[in-house]
């Protein structure tokens, strides 16, 4: 049994779809369903077990023999979140507890972290494993240090020599794009925001910028489709590296790329307006990310990712477009 933490979520749902067209099973997902876009997510996956969150570890105890893998995907992922308590008990015990598990029973275990763990970028996109190295970031949000903490916990633990699972990864995922990403809401990528828009020949308002280094539209981002970020997924599954990855691209692109992108997708020509970035997260935001793939390629993965334009056309016209719009 292959097991996907928050696997109704965006990321989740499109691995269990992934595993499940590749032939891994059973499959199991643990998530809070309390959302109608969270349940459209996993309603045409054949899953043996659906587990709510405060039931985990009495699930696992009782599947224990039969597990195979755990990937840990669920998590709070927005990155506006102020709770740190609820930061700490989800993102880091949660995660902690986890790795616990796997190490106890010899499960593997892929987990994911973010890019949000780079902060302002000013310490660069190297997904360098050694405490020394990932003590140096400094992650600008809470959610962002939620997930650093855990990663530096895994580096302490690893460099020590400390029990682990008999393979483990993480992943910092940078900006991932694709179907099942309406229970987001805002946090959403821009593409099911922009969407709807660019359908109706509307024009999309983008953020300007308050950076006197980049234009309107220009600030950049790696976006990664999430079909490669599943391909990745599976490849360290079966290509243990026990090591902390970046996930992305490796090329920047701009937010005006993207939405153009949407648009030539949707058969209509780009129309752009901007708005002033809002104040509460302008101080926050980021201007620039572009993941370094060396380690993942030193480590072996050899496949392509997807262009920005094909990611894109391919999330609008076979789902965004679609009466069914879920993967």
């Amino acid at each position: 049994m292959y097991v996907v933490t928050g696997g109704a979520g965006f990321i989740g749902s499109n691995l269990l779809a992934t595993l499940e067209a590749r032939g891994f099973g059973p499959l199991a997902a643990i998530d809070l369903c309390d959302d109608a876009h969270k349940v459209h997510n996993i309603a045409k996956r054949k899953l043996s077990h659906v587990i709510a969150p405060e039931q985990t570890f009495d699930f696992l105890d009782f599947q224990a023999r039969n597990i195979k893998a755990i990937f840990h995907l669920g998590a709070i992922t927005s990155t506006t979140e102020r709770d740190l308590v609820k930061l700490n008990e989800t993102n880091v015990r949660l995660s902690r507890a986890l790795w616990a598990w796997c190490t106890r029973k010899e499960v593997p275990f892929i987990y994911a972290s973010s890019a949000a763990t780079y902060g302002d970028g000013s310490a660069g996109f190297d997904d360098n494993n050694t405490v020394e190295a990932l003590a140096r970031l400094k992650p600008l949000n809470p959610y962002g240090q939620s997930k650093h903490t855990f990663d530096l916990l895994v580096a302490q633990e690893t460099a020590t020599g400390s029990s682990s699972p008999p393979s483990w990864a993480g992943l910092k995922f940078f900006n991932v794009y694709g179907a099942n990403e309406f229970h987001k809401g805002s946090q959403a990528s821009l593409v099911p925001q922009i969407y709807p828009k660019a359908a109706a020949g509307e024009a999309y308002p983008l953020f300007k910028s308050h950076n006197p280094q980049y234009t309107d539209g220009g600030q950049l981002r790696d976006f990664v489709f999430v079909d490669d970020c599943c391909d990745v997924m599976l490849w360290l599954l079966e290509n243990p590296s026990n090591a902390i990855f970046n996930l992305g691209t490796g090329k920047a692109r701009s937010f005006l790329d993207l939405a153009t992108a949407v648009y030539r997708a949707a058969g209509r020509k780009a129309l752009i307006t901007f708005r002033d970035t809002p104040e509460d997260i302008r101080g926050q935001y980021q201007y620039f990310t572009q993941a370094r793939m060396d380690r993942l390629r030193i480590a072996g993965y050899a496949q392509p990712f997807t262009s920005l334009e094909d990611g894109v056309a391919a999330t609008v016209q076979k789902y965004l477009s679609q009466p069914d719009p879920y993967r």
